[in-house]
């Protein structure tokens, strides 16, 4: 009978919704955090398809194979997520033994960032290697999620007090995707999706780039920094076959293996245009300042007096600030990073 029939059918519907795979998290105002600790969850082939139930009946969330940022428990056996406890106090330090050496207490991404980060970049970057990968997983907690969780967790970046406000941060954008107070349709659920989709490209891109632009720098500066000393008998100018590859963090990271950390004072290579530049490596974590900078009495001139004042031919231009400077030809930037070098050593 039709009645049968439709029993049949609710059942079948029953059924379904008990074989699909839940991810749970808390509903109401949405961060960062759970936002991205969901779409990393979804990139897995367990989850991939698994419905996001955002709630905090706590008879519902156990209904859930995971659960992320709710319920007050840690339990990865059970897999369940959360950091709100008064008795959590996990970092990637302790979690990995102090094989790691991240101290900022985890959100809920970084949680899920540490039980499931490899697989996650697998699944973005399948043809990465496993070194590479172990690189990338490190690269992008450093760079990208220990931002969230220290936010997350209230953890300021500085102690001092910040000179400028800065309201686009990942974790500020993701704020702003809430419903306002004021919205006819407090649509929370379509706006965390989102959110989820915003944090998710942004997350992706951070692993492509590191795969497609990052670790092949890798490999450029590297064996720049090996032929380092048949440029300059001191070994503190590098000469890179591609100025467009990101080099500075690769530099103090070779120096640092190599144990000469400081030695690369300047770094010869050509712009988009063609050009030769000479720049001053900065010093690691001070911003502006220079290992060395070029002589202060070239600084802001150009071209003709610039040769006229240096007495090295080709010189286009050096910045007001020395960090760094042009020449028409590699021979005349290597003529001025050693004429820099020879003034500071003798002063």
């Amino acid at each position: 009978s039709y009645y049968n029939e439709y029993k049949s059918y609710l059942r079948m519907v029953s059924d379904a919704k008990k074989r699909c795979v839940r991810i749970g998290t808390h509903s109401g105002t949405f961060h960062c955090d759970e936002v991205l600790a969901c779409f990393m969850l979804q990139q897995l082939p367990q989850y991939r398809d698994a419905e996001i139930i955002r709630t905090r009946d706590l008879s519902k969330l156990d209904e859930c194979d995971i659960v992320v940022d709710v319920g007050a428990v840690y339990d990865p056996v059970r897999h369940r997520y959360d950091h709100h406890q008064r008795t959590f106090n996990e970092s990637l330090k302790t979690l990995t033994k102090g094989k790691l050496d991240f101290e900022t207490r985890l959100s809920s991404a970084g949680l899920v960032y540490h039980h499931f980060g490899k697989d996650v970049i697998k699944a973005v970057a399948p043809d990465v290697s496993e070194e590479h990968r172990d690189i990338i997983y490190h690269r992008i907690y450093k760079y990208f999620m220990e931002e969230i969780d220290a936010v997350d967790n209230g953890i300021n970046a500085t102690e001092e007090t910040p000179k400028y406000h800065i309201t686009t941060t990942i974790g500020g954008r993701v704020r702003a995707l809430n419903p306002a107070w004021n919205d006819a349709v407090q649509d929370a659920d379509g706006q965390f999706h989102k959110a989820k989709k915003m944090v998710g490209e942004e997350f992706v891109a951070r692993i492509n780039g590191m795969v497609n632009i990052w670790l092949p720098a890798l490999k450029l500066v590297k064996e720049a920094f090996d032929q380092r000393f048949e440029v300059d008998k001191t070994g503190e100018i590098m000469v890179l076959d591609n100025g467009g590859c990101p080099w500075k963090e690769h530099l103090y990271s070779l120096e640092e293996e190599s144990d000469c950390k400081g030695q690369v004072k300047f770094v010869l290579y050509t712009d988009q245009n063609d050009m030769w530049r000479v720049q001053a490596v900065g010093v690691q974590g001070e911003g502006f300042t220079n290992r060395l900078s070029l002589l202060e009495s070239w600084r802001g001139l150009r071209d003709d007096k610039l040769e006229e004042v240096s007495g090295i031919k080709g010189c286009t231009f050096v910045h007001a600030s020395g960090f760094t400077g042009g020449n028409k030809t590699r021979e005349g930037v290597l003529e001025m990073a050693r004429v820099t070098l020879k003034e500071a050593a003798s002063s």
